[in-house]
C-alpha cells in the first residue's frame, strides 16, 4: 500500500509546489465523508463510505491515475483498473481479499448511497483542489458535465465550484 504514495495525479496540492499522490486523495476523501456526510440527500453510513474512499484507488498502484479529463486514457481504464484489482486483492488472505473486491465493486457499480456519496466525493475533491489553487486542470467547462450526479446524493453542486460558476477568493 505504501506505493500508492508514488502514484501522481494531476492535481495541484494547495499547501505546497507539488501534485497530490493517490494516498493524499484518499485521506482527502475520507475526511470530506467525515465533514460532509450530514449534507448527503440520502443518510449514509460513514463508516462504510470511508471505507470505500480509503481504498477505491488502490488498484492504481498497477493501473495507474487516469484523469478524469483524459479521454483517451479513459478508453481502457476500466480493464486495466479490473486487472489491477485480480491482481492486487489476491495478494490479501481469501476473506480478506473478498471483502475489498466487494468494496471496491461497490464503489465502481455506485449501487449504494454509501457508493455514490464516495464517487461524488471522488470527483468533487480534485476540482476543489483545482479551483483553490486558483486553475489548473479543473479549469474550465468540460468537467461540468463531470459534476457528481445528484443521485450521488450530493447537493454541494450547488455551490458553483464543480459546475464552474464560482470564482477563486482574491
Amino acid at each position: 500500500m505504501d506505493k500508492l504514495k508514488t502514484v501522481l495525479r494531476q492535481s495541484p496540492l494547495i499547501a505546497a509546489d507539488r501534485r497530490e499522490n493517490d494516498a493524499e486523495h484518499s485521506w482527502h476523501l475520507a475526511m470530506m465523508v467525515v465533514i460532509l456526510a450530514e449534507h448527503s440527500d440520502r443518510p449514509i453510513d460513514a463508516g462504510h463510505t470511508i471505507q470505500l474512499v480509503l481504498l477505491h484507488d488502490l488498484v492504481e498502484i498497477y493501473a495507474g491515475d487516469t484523469p478524469l479529463y483524459d479521454s483517451d486514457a479513459g478508453i481502457d481504464q476500466r480493464e486495466r483498473e479490473v486487472v489491477a484489482a485480480d491482481e492486487l486483492f489476491t495478494l490479501l488472505p481469501t476473506d480478506q481479499a473478498q471483502r475489498m473486491r466487494t468494496l471496491w465493486d461497490e464503489f465502481e457499480e455506485r449501487r449504494t448511497p454509501e457508493a455514490k456519496f464516495a464517487k461524488a466525493m471522488d470527483r468533487l475533491q480534485p476540482l476543489l483542489l483545482n479551483w483553490m489553487a486558483r486553475g489548473g486542470v479543473a479549469h474550465s467547462r468540460r468537467h461540468r458535465r463531470r459534476c457528481p450526479s445528484p443521485q450521488g446524493g450530493n447537493r454541494l453542486c450547488l455551490f458553483g465550484v464543480v459546475e464552474g460558476r464560482a470564482t477563486p477568493h482574491r
